[in-house]
């Protein structure tokens, strides 16, 4: 992991906040705490970049996304790519 972590705004909250289980209310209420914790994170962007291009993480709120939104962004950013050829 890259050494921007050690500035993280998580590095001293429980990791399992950031993996909810389900889809149902209590999993997307603790999703939402984790994008909190993620909205004043000084490294944000850059966990959200190693989250989707050098590890590819597919669980978990990273750099205050949840894996549907970051599937969701990816496809954005593939389509505006796809556009500039």
């Amino acid at each position: 992991m890259g050494s921007w972590r050690a500035a993280a705004a998580c590095q001293d909250v429980d990791p399992d906040l950031f993996f909810p289980v389900g889809v149902g209310p209590s999993a997307l209420s603790q999703a939402e705490e984790a994008k909190e914790v993620c909205r004043g994170c000084p490294v944000r962007e850059e966990c959200l970049r190693w989250a989707m291009d050098d590890s590819r993480q597919v669980t978990g709120v990273w750099g205050g996304l949840t894996e549907n939104e970051r599937r969701s962004l990816h496809r954005r950013e593939r389509r505006r790519a796809d556009e500039r050829r």
